[in-house]
């Protein structure tokens, strides 16, 4: 993981999280949460870091795949009769 994906994710993904609510998810996150030993506490951490940085990589990709997408000259062929 690059130095960069890293500082994102400790200065603007990570807070981005901490203000999500869980909603319906609050019991299955604490479940996991009070599952785990004090020790697997980190691994958690880092396996949620992982997972934070790729799923916002996959937004940047689909976000730049659906502008490029959206560029044609034609209507997309689902909207024609």
């Amino acid at each position: 993981m690059s130095d960069y994906m890293l500082w994102l994710y400790a200065n603007f993904i990570r807070p981005q999280m901490d203000e999500i609510l869980e909603g319906d998810y609050t019991v299955h996150f604490q479940s996991v949460w009070d599952s785990l030993s004090p020790d697997l506490l980190p691994s958690w951490d880092k396996c949620e870091e992982f997972l934070s940085i790729h799923a916002f990589l996959l937004g940047l990709a689909t976000g730049a795949g659906l502008a490029q997408a959206t560029q044609t000259t034609s209507p997309p062929a689902w909207t024609q009769p």
